[in-house]
């Protein structure tokens, strides 16, 4: 059955002017870059993206720039994340006045949970007061729930607008709990925790959402490509190099500004993270690039041994 959400869907980064607005100029450039590249889609408005440093009319600027610059030529998943349910559905609405099509819903979070059922009881007021595709979010580092494999069930067996599941839980048996149960239908289950992500494609899951990914649209999809077609030897080597890519994150204490200063080199947009967070300090930037070159040749000496 075809998956419309599938393949390599990054969170693309934000970037940022000085004074924290969109850069527009830079990030109709990225997105391009990374079409160009292959990539499958985006996550636009993720925690990647900086979603909750930026300020609502610069969220709602940058889901409507990737809109706009992505143009129906691959599937845009909005990040509408928020503390309430009636904040959430004010986004989507904002999103539905933008021409998007999909939401990513997380729990809400800065709260109290006390059950798995308040997280279904929210999905279901905001199908009721929208007509968006939605996508399940569980990452409960920033929510402070997490989501059971039977709780994204309900929401999903709930009307067929909930199209798919984001597992940043990095629960690997609950996500192939989801992969197994949704294999053959509509509904795409797709991986937030990268280093176990081939694998799970391995055993049938519709992609993943390296933060990375803008920084090596390529590999990233020539990876996806090899485990969706059961080449188990090409995607250990693969998985390999995803692994060596994945230390740049761990190259700065703040892993968005490794991701966006790694992005960056590509040329597109400024390294810029918004205020208070962490930044590049001087002496990561040239280990990161260190890091980046060095993965960029060992992909190359892989497509050579391919041929």
């Amino acid at each position: 059955m075809k998956k419309n959400y599938h393949g390599i869907i990054p969170p693309i980064v934000s970037p940022v002017d000085k004074d924290e607005n969109i850069d527009e100029q830079g990030f109709r450039a990225l997105i391009e870059y990374c079409i160009k590249g292959g990539l499958h889609g985006f996550l636009v408005a993720g925690t990647n993206g900086e979603t909750m440093q930026l300020t609502q009319k610069e969220r709602n600027n940058a889901i409507r720039i990737c809109l706009d610059q992505v143009n129906g030529r691959v599937p845009v998943i909005a990040g509408v994340m928020d503390t309430s349910t009636r904040r959430v559905i004010e986004n989507i609405k904002a999103l539905e006045d933008m021409g998007g099509t999909c939401a990513a819903v997380t729990p809400i979070f800065y709260d109290r949970h006390t059950s798995q059922d308040e997280t279904i009881r929210h999905f279901e007021q905001i199908l009721k007061e929208t007509s968006v595709e939605l996508f399940v979010y569980n990452i409960p580092p920033f929510t402070g729930i997490k989501l059971t494999p039977d709780t994204v069930m309900k929401i999903a067996d709930m009307d067929e607008r909930v199209v798919g599941y984001k597992d940043s839980a990095a629960a690997y048996t609950d996500f192939l709990k989801m992969v197994g149960r949704y294999k053959d239908t509509s509904f795409s289950v797709l991986s937030g925790a990268t280093p176990q992500a081939l694998s799970g494609v391995l055993m049938g899951a519709d992609g993943f959402v390296p933060a990375l990914g803008p920084a090596f649209p390529e590999m990233f999809v020539s990876a996806y490509e090899a485990a969706k077609s059961k080449d188990v030897e090409l995607t250990i080597q693969y998985d390999e190099l995803i692994r060596e890519s994945g230390k740049i994150l761990g190259m700065s204490k703040n892993a968005t500004a490794a991701a966006k200063y790694a992005i960056s080199l590509r040329g597109h947009i400024d390294k810029r993270v918004m205020m208070p967070q962490d930044v590049i300090l001087p002496e990561e930037e040239p280990r990161i690039k260190a890091k980046l070159e060095e993965v960029d040749a060992m992909y190359e000496e892989l497509k050579k041994s391919v041929k």
